[in-house]
């Protein structure tokens, strides 16, 4: 059985400045295709961005701890992760952040052999990795 990586979902309590920063320091785009249809009326009822790298989507969502209650499951599926990307150019992605005021912690390859990796929060804390595999 073969599997892929569909999307991420996160849960957040502000959907909107989820959304602007995954478009404009990430660099995702809106997704318009092949979006889930949401039962609204069966559970959940949040608002939800969806957005993209052209290849995996995420799933921007608005928290709702009851969730699970709400649609007799027990697992409520608004989990927080990490969420990792890989860069051509880590230095122009560095500079990227310096220019818009982000701080980032630099973990060199301390971390992962033959990888330059950099981390740092979106708004709702979660960690983002972006990395460079060295040549």
């Amino acid at each position: 059985m073969k599997l892929t990586l569909h999307h991420i979902n996160l849960s957040t309590q502000q959907v909107e400045v989820m959304d602007e920063f995954y478009r404009d320091v990430i660099g995702l785009h809106t997704e318009t295709e092949g979006l889930p249809v949401l039962e609204k009326k069966k559970g959940y009822s949040g608002d939800v961005a969806f957005v993209t790298d052209g290849y995996i989507q995420m799933h921007l969502a608005a928290q709702d701890i009851k969730a699970g209650f709400k649609t007799g499951h027990v697992v409520n599926p608004v989990a927080r992760g990490h969420i990792a990307y890989r860069t051509d150019d880590i230095q122009a992605f560095m500079a990227h952040l310096d220019s818009l005021g982000v701080p980032y912690s630099d973990w060199g390859d301390r971390a992962v052999a033959g990888w330059h990796q950099i981390f740092f929060y979106d708004p709702d804390g979660n960690v983002i990795e972006v990395h460079q595999v060295e040549k």
